[in-house]
């Protein structure tokens, strides 16, 4: 796999939490496809490494959409929320992806 390349400790970090959300289940469903909020440093390379690693799963392609945090308002000030980078992660032909972490 292509996670020998990397280090085991930055792939733990890479990955922040999954996306659930109507958007993110229905790409799923018609893409096989899995959305993770991931690290904004991370890279392709490791986001596929990292997805791999952890989950045992073979993973086609990564496509990344950078995020910028809205400007709101808190009380009287202004404020921003994070920017966030969100992964597409698409799955091969036959892979499912289990976040209960139970073996299939």
């Amino acid at each position: 796999m292509s996670a020998v390349k990397f280090d085991e400790g930055r792939l733990m970090q890479i990955l922040l939490a999954p996306i659930v959300s109507e958007k993110a289940t229905a790409v799923a469903e018609k893409h096989n496809q899995v959305l993770f909020k991931v690290l904004r440093d991370a890279t392709k390379p490791e986001i596929k490494a990292a997805v791999e690693l952890l989950f045992k799963v073979e993973v086609d392609k990564v496509s990344v959409v950078n995020v910028k945090g809205k400007t709101k308002r808190f009380g009287g000030r202004l404020g921003r929320r994070d920017h966030v980078r969100k992964a597409y992660v698409c799955l091969k032909p036959g892979q499912e992806l289990n976040f209960s972490g139970e073996a299939a």
